[in-house]
């Protein structure tokens, strides 16, 4: 990704360069081993380009930043009907602890800080895509 940034209330509250956006939906049966395997792997994971024009670096190795963005909309179900249903993303109970430690583990796992948006708010993400590269990572679809 080439930039991305996130406005709240015609205030930009996080920004970034060439990196990763990040848009996590958290669901009821998520737990703390969830966001320690997501970080790892979102850390991890080799998508950006080396000398050879191979996607074969990693964020740390690159020096990216990350971006990001609760989005329980992740989870609309559309198997019924023409409305959506969000029953399977978490309650802010379950869901902001969550979000807060998913942010803390991805600090600790790059070196960086992580820019975020806000929990809940109404939010405009804008982002320019490199590629583009689009990769879904679902922490239930681990083996």
């Amino acid at each position: 990704m080439s930039e991305g940034s996130v406005t709240i209330d015609g205030e930009v509250r996080g920004k970034i360069g060439q990196g990763f956006v990040v848009l996590l939906g958290i669901e009821e049966e998520d737990g703390a081993e969830d966001i320690d395997w997501l970080c790892g792997k979102i850390a991890r994971m080799r998508v950006f380009t080396d000398e050879a024009g191979l996607m074969n670096k990693s964020l740390a190795d690159f020096g990216g930043g990350v971006l990001l963005i609760s989005q329980f909309t992740l989870h609309a179900s559309t198997k019924k009907g023409n409305r959506p249903s969000f029953t399977r993303a978490a309650k802010p109970k379950v869901a902001i602890p969550l979000y807060e430690k998913f942010i803390a583990r991805l600090e600790a796992e790059l070196g960086l800080a992580v820019e975020t948006g806000e929990f809940g708010a109404s939010m405009q993400v804008a982002l320019i895509n490199d590629g583009p590269v689009t990769i879904t990572i679902d922490s239930k679809s681990r083996e």
